[in-house]
């Protein structure tokens, strides 16, 4: 176990992963607690936040399930109380739930496109709502946003709502950096690049004729020559979280691989 974030307090908003492995949300969560961190796993699926905290827990670290609803203010706040009734503060935000729906304004739905407003921007503004009091109590805190290397670029993939959501955190994210500033508070988001999540296997393999040539197509669009594991997200969300990270707000910070600055398209 590691001493970083030895005492803090973090809460994870998409501790869960959408299938067997890792996700980004659920190695999150477990890299906060092997740095020491207490940590309040949430997530609509309640056997995902489950297993999250129980791998903690086995780990020897501590931890608190919840489940909650990130388009519902109601839920969320609920989710907040509890874990700052738990735990007794709450250093650390981190938001990793998000949606692709692939398609430009033509093909989505109206449906689809406020989806991606209410799952992919939303949660930012109702977690900070929730929890950035806290921290202005107890006299700072650290927020964490896993945005997207859509934000800034064209990945490839159709998605005009994802692309489009995922920059509206970048600047969010900013926003909240620069008006927290002075009260102690560091707001930063990680744009992954191509990762190998359980995520790719349900919202992405569509886009190719087999997994294979999927995940072939996205090792090859990687300069350094293979997709990201969910663990490449969660050191840099522990770093961004601890002190070794306290002279930086305001980042947003491409974990990919060196994709960002490539010139080629990879499809």
């Amino acid at each position: 176990m590691g001493e970083r974030l030895r005492g803090k307090i973090a809460i994870v908003f998409g501790a869960g992963s959408s299938g067997p492995g890792w996700g980004n949300g659920k190695a999150a969560a477990v890299a906060y607690a092997r740095e020491g961190a207490s940590v309040a796993c949430v997530d609509r699926v309640e056997a995902a936040a489950e297993e999250t905290a129980s791998i903690i827990d086995k780990e020897g670290g501590s931890a608190l399930a919840i489940s909650a609803d990130v388009t519902d203010m109601s839920s969320i706040s609920r989710a907040v109380e509890m874990a700052a009734a738990k735990f007794g503060r709450l250093d650390i935000l981190h938001n990793n739930v998000g949606v692709t729906h692939m398609g430009g304004p033509v093909e989505l739905s109206e449906e689809q496109f406020t989806a991606a407003l209410d799952l992919n921007i939303g949660p930012i503004y109702r977690t900070s709502k929730a929890v950035i009091p806290h921290m202005l109590r107890q006299g700072g805190g650290v927020i964490v946003n896993i945005s997207s290397l859509a934000a800034i670029r064209w990945t490839g993939y159709p998605y005009f709502a994802y692309s489009a959501t995922k920059a509206a955190v970048n600047q969010a994210t900013v926003a909240l950096a620069m008006q927290y500033a002075r009260q102690g508070i560091r707001a930063n988001c990680i744009m992954p690049g191509l990762i190998d999540t359980p995520l790719i296997y349900k919202q992405i393999s569509g886009q190719y004729a087999s997994i294979d040539e999927m995940v072939s197509a996205r090792n090859a669009a990687v300069p350094l020559g293979k997709m990201g594991t969910a663990w490449d997200i969660a050191n840099a969300a522990v770093f961004l979280a601890s002190d070794e990270a306290k002279f930086i707000t305001g980042v947003c910070l491409p974990v990919d691989g060196g994709q960002s600055c490539a010139v080629s398209e990879f499809r």
